[in-house]
């Protein structure tokens, strides 16, 4: 009941900003891709292990990149008022066509919908990268983890990317270039400390070749 509350009050949040910032709630796509996040984000709160929902809510001793969640934060901000000011307000973007709109909401479906698949397949998806012993940290090769070696990141940056397209701002990406960046270094550095400390990880990386995309990274 908690993380639901919690995740409620995130989507208040989200609405609270978006619309300030475009200064009225007649916008049919805001409220779309709002309703499409926070169903999806409610729906898969079940499929996820209790423990690592305490995980993710307060990550045990030893983790690196901690910060990340924070330098993020600014960024996805960030991105939410400039979207809101485009749509809203200003109109920097011009009208972008509803079947271009439609297939970026698609697209931020499927890229949020891998990352709740890649939560739901690992319950070690701790937010800071950290050998899980306490919890009996194993090697993870099921689910969207048998394809790419980082699923969760690349639904986050697929998802970030196509929810500003959804929203009808591509002014509304550029404070995300540097948040894809970050989750690029992010995907390298945790691929070296796994390669490191993980028992079996490298073995696994022979197999699956592909960190974020495949044929590419």
């Amino acid at each position: 009941m908690a993380m639901i509350l919690r995740a409620l009050m995130v989507e208040f949040l989200l609405a609270a900003i978006l619309f300030a910032s475009a200064g009225r709630i007649d916008l049919p796509w805001l409220w779309a891709v709002l309703a499409l996040h926070a169903t999806m984000l409610l729906a898969g709160i079940p499929f996820m292990d209790p423990d690592l929902r305490k995980e993710r809510v307060r990550p045990g001793p030893g983790g690196r990149s901690r910060q990340v969640r924070w330098l993020a934060l600014p960024m996805i901000l960030a991105h939410l008022v400039v979207a809101g000011l485009d749509v809203g307000r200003f109109g920097w973007s011009g009208p972008i066509p509803a079947v271009v709109q439609a297939v970026a909401l698609a697209g931020y479906a499927a890229g949020m919908g891998l990352s709740l698949w890649a939560m739901a397949a690992n319950r070690f998806f701790s937010p800071v990268v950290r050998i899980q012993a306490e919890r009996g940290h194993r090697l993870v090769s099921s689910g969207p983890y048998a394809r790419l070696r980082h699923p969760g990141y690349t639904g986050l940056i697929v998802g970030s990317l196509c929810g500003g397209v959804a929203l009808g701002s591509w002014w509304s990406l550029v404070p995300l270039a540097p948040l894809v960046g970050m989750f690029l270094w992010r995907t390298a550095m945790e691929d070296r400390f796994l390669h490191e400390g993980l028992e079996g990880y490298a073995g696994y990386a022979r197999r699956v070749r592909y960190r974020l995309m495949p044929g590419l990274w």
